[in-house]
């Protein structure tokens, strides 16, 4: 059954006391290439957008409007956390996802009592969660930080475009479309490739499984865990 995108969450919260609260989400975990990027964002609790949802049932334009929106409000507060493919090799990708994470939450100059992340649970974690699969296409709080995260994400792979106009980052961004798979093997990988992705070390192999890989999209089914704040 179809959910708007609302407030659900956040209110079940607040009726026990918890505020103020952060949605966190990530952009740029399935990539080949460039760092993944994660925001967290603080709304108003009287917060309203009718066209705010998950960033990737948007389109560009509509997301970069969005975007300026939510960081030219005055009642927003967020921030990012950046971690780049060198550090993606050396700890692994979804530690990197996670580290992004910690650095959002912890750059935010009023730490939140909650946090309300998209996705499974982020172990270890400074502040009380809960996660939320679909978070984004569920929660305000983390499509505000989808949208941040996916457009700073992309507007980072645009600059790297100019570095590295051969792998055409500014279209794919970085991730394994049959472009980058092409140009990955016309050139090999450049400074800012995951060199522990199988995909950049064997691009020819990618571009046969990406057609499997399109006609069989994953399901998940929608669910929420929630972690207390472990015990010192």
């Amino acid at each position: 059954m179809y959910r708007r995108c609302g407030f659900r969450y956040e209110k079940k919260l607040r009726a026990i006391g918890v505020a103020p609260i952060a949605g966190i989400d990530e952009a740029g975990r399935g990539a080949l290439a460039g760092p993944v990027v994660a925001a967290a964002v603080v709304l108003p609790e009287k917060f309203r957008h009718r066209r705010l949802n998950d960033s990737k049932q948007l389109a560009p334009e509509l997301r970069e409007e969005i975007y300026c929106e939510l960081v030219s409000n005055p009642e927003v507060r967020w921030t990012v956390g950046i971690v780049d493919s060198v550090e993606i090799d050396r700890i692994n990708i979804l530690r990197a996802s996670h580290r992004a994470m910690r650095l959002a939450i912890e750059a935010l100059i009023e730490r939140p009592d909650h946090v309300l992340i998209d996705g499974l649970p982020v172990i270890p974690f400074p502040l009380p969660q809960t996660a939320v699969v679909d978070g984004d296409c569920i929660s305000l709080s983390i499509a505000a930080a989808s949208v941040i995260a996916k457009v700073t994400r992309d507007r980072l792979m645009r600059d790297f475009c100019a570095q590295f106009p051969q792998y055409c980052f500014g279209q794919h961004k970085g991730y394994g479309t049959e472009l980058h798979l092409l140009k990955l093997h016309e050139f090999g990988p450049c400074p800012i490739h995951r060199r522990s992705f199988e995909p950049v070390a064997q691009p020819l192999l990618a571009l046969e499984e990406l057609g499997e890989l399109r006609s069989s999209p994953p399901r998940r089914a929608r669910r929420e865990v929630s972690v207390p704040l472990p015990q010192a």
